[in-house]
């Protein structure tokens, strides 16, 4: 039976978010207006492409609902506009403010997926290799340099054209799969490296000699002991790699490495609207180009004040 000491104790100690309010990394973002704003810009792109389907006026992708005859109309404020579309419609008749919410989700997706899988195949890898050493860190290091040298277009087109001469008949799921693909294996090498950096610094430390004195494995000690110490630099790269996925989704979406205009990206939107700039709808690709620099610029800026936050010689 635990004493009242013992009980009052645990009463007292603070929970993981009162640790967190309380900690240095809440105090910089309270204080940097510039965190705040683009934070907020951030949840509200993410709340408006992951709710899309209740949030959006309209589904621009429901072929019965479309008409032909509100093809580019301008936004609702311009003389010819329509009450019904804020921002406009493109050419097939799509509400371009719902398109940019449905677009905002693909391309956020694609981002995400393509981070994702480079965090996990960059950090395994890296952390493999840092602390294993030898001629298994000097092949990991070597297929990194190898794969850091390849752009993301030239990977894609590739991915591409072995696709569709492999799977003819699976344009969709293909797009998605190349523009991840391209995206995570042009990416994982800098995780690979900055992690690798990290855990040969750690494997030196007491805690992990005095782990293996005791007789704790390998794949335990990088596991439980020196992985959480390396996953900070990890964080603030995803973070801004985030922002060069979207990037990179949509310059491929561009060149049309990507998903299909019937369910488009905002770099497919781009793209269409493009053919229409120089004939005066310049809105069909003015807004889906304004939402694409508001969610790299705020995703940039929010993961340069988390570099800032969580390294306490920039502070």
């Amino acid at each position: 039976m635990s004493s009242p000491a013992s009980t009052d104790a645990a009463a007292a100690e603070p929970g993981a978010l009162a640790r967190f309010l309380a900690g240095d990394v809440w105090y910089s973002f309270k204080r940097s207006p510039v965190a705040i704003v683009s934070f907020v810009l951030v949840l509200l792109c993410v709340i408006a492409a992951v709710f899309a389907p209740w949030l959006a006026p309209h589904d621009p992708f429901d072929l019965a609902t479309l008409d032909l005859s509100d093809a580019r109309l301008p936004p609702s404020w311009l003389a010819e506009g329509n009450p019904k579309y804020l921002l406009g419609t493109d050419d097939q008749g799509r509400d371009i403010l719902s398109a940019l919410m449905y677009g905002a989700r693909i391309s956020l997706f694609v981002a995400l997926a393509a981070v994702l899988l480079s965090v996990v195949v960059g950090v395994a890898l890296g952390l493999l290799s840092g602390f294993v050493g030898g001629r298994i860190d000097g092949f990991i290091m070597r297929v990194c340099d190898v794969m850091l040298s390849f752009p993301a277009i030239l990977v894609a087109l590739l991915i591409d054209g072995a696709g569709r001469a492999v799977f003819p008949n699976a344009h969709e799921t293909l797009a998605f799969a190349v523009l991840i693909l391209a995206i995570a294996l042009t990416g994982w090498g800098k995780y690979a490296r900055t992690v690798r950096g990290s855990t040969m610094v750690e494997r030196q430390k007491e805690y992990v000699q005095a782990a293996r004195v005791i007789g704790v494995g390998s794949g335990r000690i990088m596991r439980r002991h020196v992985l959480p110490n390396v996953l900070g630099p990890v964080l603030v790269l995803a973070t801004i790699d985030v922002a060069q996925a979207v990037i990179i989704e949509a310059t491929l979406s561009f060149l049309g490495v990507g998903v299909p205009p019937t369910s488009p990206s905002l770099g497919t939107l781009i793209r269409i609207g493009n053919d229409f700039l120089f004939s005066g709808e310049w809105w069909i690709t003015v807004w889906p180009g304004i939402m694409l620099m508001v969610i790299a610029l705020s995703v940039n800026l929010l993961g340069d004040w988390l570099r800032d936050a969580l390294n306490p010689r920039l502070q």
